[in-house]
């Protein structure tokens, strides 16, 4: 028996070694096609009274796209093989934690957005989202729970930072990984 165990142990470990899952790490891949090597990303439009969170997303977002390596950004659509447009449609907050004296102590912040993703060449939709949701969850100081999100993030410019990559890796892993 332990004969017959050590000569199927290399075997059993060479099918291991050799057969593949299907599975790839997340953000390696790409589903958009070959000639898309130029990507317009304007403006996302700001509909919600959050003065300046258009500006700091779509910085996000190119920058989350541009760092995927293959792919040139402009801030327009002129000579561009595809274009992301986006509207920021709301950003909320509530409290989601309180101290033993009935103020927050921990924050969520959901910012609410829309996006189409377009290939100019073949004139057609790769992907789109009309409800794509973000949350982040922040500690804040007593303080902070009033005023509004712009209040907050102007006391904290850490969480507006990690809000913007959550929202950027958000978008962009959903374009490039056809979520």
């Amino acid at each position: 028996m332990t004969r017959g165990i050590r000569l199927l142990a290399p075997l059993a470990i060479a099918v291991m070694v050799t057969s593949a899952c299907g599975y790839a790490l997340a953000g390696r891949g790409s589903f958009l096609p070959e000639y898309v090597r130029v990507v317009g990303i304007p403006a996302f439009e700001n509909k919600t009274s959050e003065f300046d969170i258009d500006r700091v997303l779509t910085e996000a977002v190119r920058t989350e796209f541009a760092g995927r390596g293959r792919y040139t950004i402009k801030p327009d659509d002129n000579n561009v093989d595809a274009i992301l447009t986006g509207t920021i449609t709301s950003v909320t907050f509530g409290s989601t934690a309180f101290t033993a004296d009935s103020q927050a102590s921990r924050l969520e912040v959901v910012v609410t957005a829309s996006f189409e993703f377009r290939d100019l060449r073949a004139n057609k939709v790769l992907w789109s989202n009309a409800g794509l949701v973000v949350r982040e969850q922040f500690d804040v100081a007593t303080s902070a729970g009033s005023g509004g999100v712009a209040a907050f993030f102007g006391q904290n410019q850490n969480a507006l930072q990690r809000l913007s990559q959550t929202f950027s890796r958000t978008v962009v892993a959903s374009i490039l990984e056809a979520f």
